[in-house]
């Protein structure tokens, strides 16, 4: 099937969406009658939340039969939840099975099933279902991007990716459509004024330096692509990668994982500039990230990709830093993830100080030194907890007896 086909017809997720009217059998208010029941079976929650749990289970049913059978049982348990499509996110194994599927030598063809699989679950209409095909974008970018590079590198013929671009494009298409062709701003405040809610009174002194704010694009208008061309690439994985980090909170652990370790293969910077902010008592930290190996479900997940050094425009750079500053710094990520976020952020930066990239070496930069900061808390916070337990258990010495002696 060809994806970019699919794709020039569906246009949106919400395009995807039909409704299916009842055969007219007679005329004679048969009609009225029929409308009305499917209007009171839409206003019924009981009856669009079956519905939910049918569609989340038909789409897991389809993806077992794609899958290799050593995994369908596992996924029919899925199916069987009370709430399929959140099973099926939060699951590891159906995370590693669906990854395997993705990382084969032979995907992201334009016949691959588990794309196409990917390109029609996030057009449905169920929101938990297209979390689960957020959840890949990381997997998904970075082996497209990967390949794409390593083969323009070699000079080889470059296999079809259509798979995977048609991926890409149903969340660029989506992006679009909601944007409606406007730009995202970001309105910047006067900051030679005392402060940001400063307002200096009408009078002549004041009138010369009256707070201006300036506005700044922080996305530019977006274009409506049918294919993904070498000039329009990092824009739109950059956009699909803007909307995973939308709904970052929600994705599972692995995912960031995943994407923590392609940031630091696409840097391709291994060389001291790394270890530049960390200082002699950092030794700890820094043993404990170079010794991190980033697993999925108990397997090294680096070991099946090659590094792979790749171009880092700003609109693609900007959205992986956003992606890595919620690593970084969101308190209810565990330290697995907040330390391959740290490894990641440090080859970034030493990939800009190789390039000189000012605006990439002053937002890594910062991204360490809040990095640093951080864990310099939580170092402090942790020694005070262990200080006040070992007091508590001390047993207090008992202050010496005054015996009053009458004279």
């Amino acid at each position: 099937m060809d994806f970019r086909q699919n794709h020039a017809s569906a246009g949106s997720p919400s395009s995807s969406t039909s409704s299916t009217s009842a055969p007219n059998s007679s005329r004679n208010g048969g009609i009225t009658i029929n409308n009305n029941n499917n209007r009171n079976q839409d206003d019924n929650p009981m009856h669009s939340w079956w519905e939910s749990i049918s569609r989340a289970r038909n789409t897991i049913h389809a993806l077992s039969n794609i899958l290799s059978p050593s995994s369908s049982s596992s996924l029919n348990s899925l199916a069987d939840s009370d709430r399929p499509a959140f099973s099926l996110l939060s699951s590891p194994d159906a995370y590693a099975s669906i990854a395997a599927a993705l990382s084969s030598p032979l995907s992201g063809t334009g016949d691959d099933s588990i794309c196409q699989w990917l390109y029609d679950t996030y057009q449905s209409s169920d929101t938990e279902l297209r979390l689960v095909v957020l959840s890949f974008i990381p997997l998904v970018a970075g082996i497209y991007l990967s390949r794409i590079h390593s083969f323009s590198s070699s000079s080889s013929i470059v296999p079809s990716l259509a798979g995977f671009e048609a991926v890409l494009l149903v969340l660029y298409s989506a992006e679009t459509k909601s944007r409606a062709g406007k730009p995202i701003l970001v309105t910047i405040p006067d900051l030679s004024q005392p402060s940001l809610y400063h307002a200096p009174r009408n009078n002549k002194s004041a009138a010369s330096v009256q707070s201006r704010p300036s506005v700044g694009v922080l996305s530019a208008p977006l274009e409506p692509q049918i294919a993904v061309k070498s000039t329009k690439r990092a824009c739109i994985v950059g956009v699909a990668l803007d909307c995973y980090y939308k709904q970052i909170s929600q994705m599972p652990s692995w995912s960031k994982l995943e994407f923590c370790q392609f940031a630091s293969d696409w840097a391709g910077q291994d060389c001291p500039c790394k270890s530049e902010f960390d200082s002699v008592e950092d030794d700890e930290i820094s043993d404990e990230m170079r010794n991190l190996q980033i697993t999925v479900n108990g397997e090294n997940s680096a070991a099946a990709k090659k590094e792979t050094r790749i171009p880092l425009p700003w609109e693609l750079l900007q959205p992986v830093l956003r992606i890595l500053g919620h690593c970084l710094l969101a308190p209810l990520n565990g330290e697995q993830v907040k330390n391959g976020a740290a490894m990641a952020v440090r080859s970034l930066y030493a990939r800009a100080s190789h390039d000189l990239v000012p605006q990439a070496i002053l937002a890594t930069r910062s991204l360490i030194q809040l990095d640093k900061r951080g864990r310099e808390v939580a170092k402090a916070a942790a020694i005070a907890a262990n200080s006040t337990g070992s007091n508590a258990n001390t047993p207090k010495s008992r202050k010496p007896e005054i015996l009053l002696v009458s004279k």
